[in-house]
């Protein structure tokens, strides 16, 4: 069995994601284990040494921050902490985002500037390797003081409270830890806090969310390629010489990758009547590139915030200092986030248009993509659905950044709203990657009728596979399973 040593060694998205899907247990590495040990012994040396007020460590939370608790309380005031801000609402957080956010609260802890003791580390590296995922929901952050209240809930299972699933079954974790034998964790100060702060529910979802945008990008070329050729498209507007002369990465690259998916069609070779294709396809280098451009922004963002300690106040034994400061705030991921929800939404945008023209019966294609248009509806519709998720994806994409509702009696008087961005941007990506399905089952069909004459090697092993799934439509059959079996082939 694989293991990842958690450690102050980079931590790559791909490596997240490899972790997640190979089911690689974690373990501390030597290193991670001494960090967190001092760092945990010089903060009770401070505690212990001085009576000067440290913010959530011998105060409470928030407005509350004047408030000086007694050393006999410190642990009980950790413990209120966490079932205080447990006021999530909506639906759970998916298992694999969960996950991930174990994973990046693990690596965030590991760098010994927050203050956990060992245990508490390696009960959370305990959840992950046993396949033990807390109930986590999707509302209730402001993205600014962390992610405090999906990370409340992802971490009251320590203490034997809130809700967890284990095997397929949910159940109160406390009947969990009688089943495995551990016994609650007891907090000491400082620990709820550095458990509770941080970003990692805004980082999970937008790793996931990265992931599954650098997927759908890479099909998004695949796809339209297919569409070309079935529209009777021209090849010239992917010549590199067009490109050069407004060298943005992502344009040379989409362009020249468009060129390689067509290289061999006896159909992008024929003889063209039309002068023109419409911009979905003509510029297909420009905004599939620009997508990527994007893509590679967020990921640079992102990469550098899921290897960095994000709660507070942040423990810094080097220079013997504790500061209370604000690396909790969601602002640096929050815009990069509802930056990547505009640009896969163009995805979606620019993949409608393509399904429009493909069933809109011009340049041969029969109305429909049906032999028999009239009595038959054919593929009418699913541009419709294609439409409709578009233009929600539209409202989805508007910035929750731009917003900001104080709270904590004003003291938290500006919040990222980060949380939302991460949730918005997560159905953006679900949305997108149903309208390319869509695509891709019109322009598979859109293909056959330009039979015999044939696309690339490459595009027709693409349609050789998925016709493997998803038939060719001669007569009027119900399309929803068949859009479902379009979305699982990009999956596969």
């Amino acid at each position: 069995m694989e293991v990842h040593h958690i450690s102050a060694e980079h931590l790559s998205i791909e490596r997240v994601g490899e972790i997640i899907e190979k089911g690689i247990k974690l373990a501390l590495s030597d290193d991670a284990r001494q960090r967190i040990i001092r760092c945990r012994k010089y903060l009770d040396e401070q505690i212990a040494a001085s009576d000067v007020p440290v913010y959530g460590v011998t105060t409470g939370f928030g407005s509350l921050c004047n408030v000086k608790v007694s050393h006999d309380q410190l642990s009980q005031l950790q413990i209120n902490l966490m079932m205080s801000h447990a006021c999530g609402v909506g639906e759970r957080l998916p298992n694999d985002i969960v996950r991930i956010m174990l994973l990046l609260k693990i690596q965030s802890l590991s760098y010994g500037y927050s203050g956990c003791k060992l245990d508490t580390v390696e009960r959370l590296i305990d959840f992950f390797n046993e396949g033990v995922v807390p109930l986590v929901y999707s509302q209730g952050s402001l993205g600014a003081s962390g992610d405090l209240v999906p990370l409340a809930h992802m971490c009251l299972p320590l203490v034997g409270m809130g809700e967890v699933e284990f095997e397929g079954k949910v159940m109160p974790s406390a009947d969990l830890l009688a089943l495995k034998g551990w016994k609650p964790i007891e907090l000491a100060s400082k620990e709820g806090l550095a458990l509770l702060n941080g970003t990692q529910n805004m980082s999970a979802i937008a790793v996931w969310s990265l992931l599954q945008a650098q997927r759908l990008s890479d099909w998004a070329d695949r796809i339209a390629a297919m569409s070309l050729d079935a529209y009777d498209g021209r090849i010239e507007p992917f010549t590199e010489a067009v490109h050069l002369v407004r060298p943005h990465k992502g344009q040379i690259e989409t362009a020249a990758r468009m060129k390689e998916l067509l290289t061999g069609s006896e159909l992008i070779a024929g003889h063209k009547q039309h002068v023109q294709d419409p911009y979905s396809f003509r510029c297909v280098p420009q905004v599939h590139g620009a997508v990527k451009g994007t893509i590679s922004y967020v990921k640079s963002v992102i990469d550098t915030e899921i290897n960095s300690a994000t709660d507070n106040p942040t423990v810094c034994p080097d220079e013997n200092l504790i500061i209370s400061a604000g690396n909790f705030h969601g602002e640096p991921i929050a815009l990069p986030m509802d930056f990547l929800a505009i640009a896969l939404s163009e995805l979606a945008n620019i993949s409608e248009r393509r399904i429009y023209r493909l069933v809109s019966g011009t340049r041969g294609l029969p109305s429909y993509l049906v032999a028999n248009p009239g009595l038959n509806s054919g593929f009418m519709i699913t541009q419709y659905t294609a439409a409709s998720v578009v233009s929600l994806n539209k409202s989805l994409a508007s910035p929750s950044s731009l917003d900001s509702i104080p709270s904590c009696q004003d003291q938290e008087d500006h919040v990222s709203m980060g949380a939302n961005a991460a949730i918005k941007l997560r159905k953006v990506v679900l949305n997108t990657e149903r309208v390319l399905a869509i695509e891709l089952f019109n322009a598979a069909q859109a293909l056959e009728f330009r039979f015999p004459k044939k696309s690339s090697p490459v595009i027709m092993k693409i349609h050789e596979d998925f016709r493997k799934q998803v038939p060719f439509i001669s007569d009027d059959v119900v399309m929803y399973p068949l859009i479902e079996k379009a979305i699982q082939f990009l999956r596969q």
